[in-house]
């Protein structure tokens, strides 16, 4: 520092002609921003609704959508109702730019696609990135993308592949970008791709950064895995409402057996709802988030046949959930009622669930013997 002509003892001093080059670089900088704005304001006279709009991208708000155009099909996997709502989006949403990591086809953010064609060099009037087999890269332009602003970037791939995506996903979560990420193929039910392709981790992981409480005490990040195609359009609704962190949508390989009629999906936007067709006086809460709600209603059934009364809750975000208030929470999951809950990925489990577990299993199969010995007794 000596050699250099600074001051060890003050080591944040600043040197005089170092202060007059930023001075005089200030001025500069100011008369540019004056002829920027002066000719954006000339551009605004003569392109009015142009101008218009460009000040509704840039505002933050979240975009006008006609949710009622949104026609799912009954039973469908949850990644192709999401394409649905993507094709939706790709038409009413001219600001929104959509990325895959090499996998269109399979994650099914080819519904956006198949409405408007890729961003290509010399050539920016598509909508759609294609990022190759790089998660990180894409995940870091679209927080670039957000950090601009003016557009609504959403990213998706294989949600086993979200582990090279975690530092990106992070960032975003700390600089409060809504980035929307797209993760398919939730669960061991991958089909031909084996264990490499398998999520078994990765929801429990994600959900501990829902957890995790942003600077302005908000959940750093909105986690939704739907149940069902219908309430994957409102996941995909609160998701594009959402302006304020990045939202991760969690959807499914398979195709999923819809909830029972009569079924208010409009409840998911708190979190966690009690399923219609639930009994009342119920002895036993049956809960689950994605594919797994359908498994509990099947299970239900076969509980109800053997006189236990059931009540099934569907949790889409669990972070969302823990954020309404006590007596909401209180209403759907009462304290000192016996709760079971399924995931398909790794069992976070206390031993009294453990052993409830074990109970309900035992007696699961005391029914079954005794409905066999009265089958054989005639």
């Amino acid at each position: 520092m000596k050699n250099l002509g600074a001051d060890p003892e003050n080591p944040f001093q600043i040197f005089p002609e170092v202060q007059e080059m930023y001075a005089k670089r200030a001025e500069e900088l100011k008369k540019i921003v004056a002829e920027r704005y002066a000719e954006k304001a000339e551009w605004a006279k003569g392109h009015p609704e142009q101008a218009k709009q460009l000040e509704e991208w840039f505002s933050g708000k979240a975009p006008k959508i006609d949710w009622s155009k949104v026609e799912q099909k009954a039973g469908a996997a949850t990644r192709g109702a999401s394409a649905t709502v993507l094709s939706a989006l790709a038409e009413q949403v001219p600001n929104m730019i959509c990325a895959s990591a090499d996998l269109s086809n399979s994650d099914k953010t080819d519904g956006f696609l198949k409405k408007t064609h890729d961003l290509v060099r010399g050539d920016f009037s598509g909508a759609f990135f294609q990022a190759g087999v790089a998660e990180l890269t894409m995940a870091c332009c679209c927080i670039g993308m957000a950090l601009h602003g003016g557009v609504i970037p959403a990213c998706g791939t294989f949600f086993v592949f979200s582990d090279y995506m975690k530092p990106a996903v992070r960032m975003a979560a700390l600089m409060e970008l809504p980035v929307k990420f797209i993760w398919t193929h939730d669960a061991f039910r991958v089909g031909e791709d084996g264990p490499t392709h398998e999520p078994v981790e990765q929801e429990a992981q994600i959900r501990l950064m829902e957890k995790l409480k942003n600077h302005h005490g908000k959940n750093s990040v909105l986690v939704v895995r739907p149940a069902d195609a219908e309430e994957t359009t409102v996941c995909w609704r609160m998701a594009m409402e959402n302006v304020d962190t990045p939202t991760a949508l969690i959807f499914s390989r398979q195709n999923i057996d819809m909830l029972p009629e009569g079924n208010d999906y409009n409840q998911a936007t708190k979190g966690a709802y009690v399923v219609a067709g639930s009994d009342e006086n119920f002895d036993v809460i049956l809960l689950a988030s994605g594919s797994e709600v359908s498994t509990l209603e099947a299970g239900a059934k076969l509980l109800r046949e053997d006189g236990v009364k059931v009540r099934v809750v569907s949790v889409p975000s669990e972070g969302l959930f823990r954020s309404q208030s006590k007596e909401y929470q209180q209403s759907v999951l009462p304290a000192g009622v016996k709760k079971f809950g399924l995931t398909a990925g790794l069992p976070v489990m206390g031993s009294g669930e453990l052993r409830f577990l074990s109970s309900l299993q035992g007696a699961r199969r005391e029914a079954r013997l005794h409905r066999r010995e009265c089958l054989q007794a005639g």
